[in-house]
Parts: structure tokens; C-alpha cells; sequence
């Protein structure tokens, strides 16, 4: 299954948006992302990313947020990121140090190919 996307230039109206000196509001691009079979699109994306950026990179970024929230999830859940319950900020720069060290070791345990199984 492949969505379709369309990435746009736009100018978004918002009064609490900085306009540049001649008053006109900052380009920015509109990510929209069209699944098969869906009759209009189910998911966009503003970015301020510069006007000569591709369609590919558009989508990667805004597809990598997945990722993210994952590492997140295992950094605070599986990892014990929250579980700090110190005063000292050298204790707490700790903790997150090797829960930092424990999630980068996961993240290559993955991507390291399994070994095949001996018979």
C-alpha cells in the first residue's frame, strides 16, 4: 500500500505569524498525504524547510515522527528514563547518560543482522 502526497508552497493567514519587512506572510510547505482508496487526504504537514527541498525528503521527515515517538516510548518506558527519582542534577545527567548508552546499544542491536541458527 502506497499513499500519494502533494507538497505545496503556502502562504498560512494568522495574525500571530512574523511577516517579513515588506508585510508579506513566509512561504511555507503543505505536506498532504492520500492513502489508496481514501477519497480525499488523511494527513498534513506545515514545514519551513527551504523551497528548493525535495518531495522525497517532504515525506521522510514528516514520516520520521513515528520513529521518534517509538524511541521515545522505549527510552522512557522500556529503558526507565522516567524513573529518576533523585534531587541532584550530576544524578539526573547521570541516569539519562546511560539510559541514553542502553538506548543506543538496543538501536544497533537492531539494525546488526541475526546470526544464522546452528543445526
Amino acid at each position: 500500500m502506497r499513499s500519494r502526497f502533494l507538497a505545496l508552497r503556502v502562504r498560512p493567514a494568522n495574525r500571530a505569524i512574523p511577516r517579513a519587512q515588506d508585510g508579506r506572510l513566509p512561504e511555507c510547505w503543505l505536506l498532504a498525504e492520500w492513502p489508496p482508496g481514501k477519497p480525499e487526504p488523511t494527513d498534513y504537514w506545515l514545514s519551513t524547510l527551504p523551497t528548493g527541498t525535495r518531495l522525497r525528503d517532504l515525506v521522510r521527515l514528516a514520516k520520521i515522527r513515528w520513529r521518534i515517538e517509538h524511541d521515545y516510548r522505549e527510552l522512557k518506558d522500556g529503558l526507565g528514563l522516567h524513573h529518576f527519582e533523585g534531587r541532584s542534577w550530576l544524578g539526573w545527567h547521570r541516569h539519562v547518560t546511560l539510559t541514553s548508552v542502553a538506548q543506543a546499544i538496543c538501536t544497533q542491536l537492531r539494525r546488526t543482522p541475526k546470526a544464522p541458527a546452528q543445526t
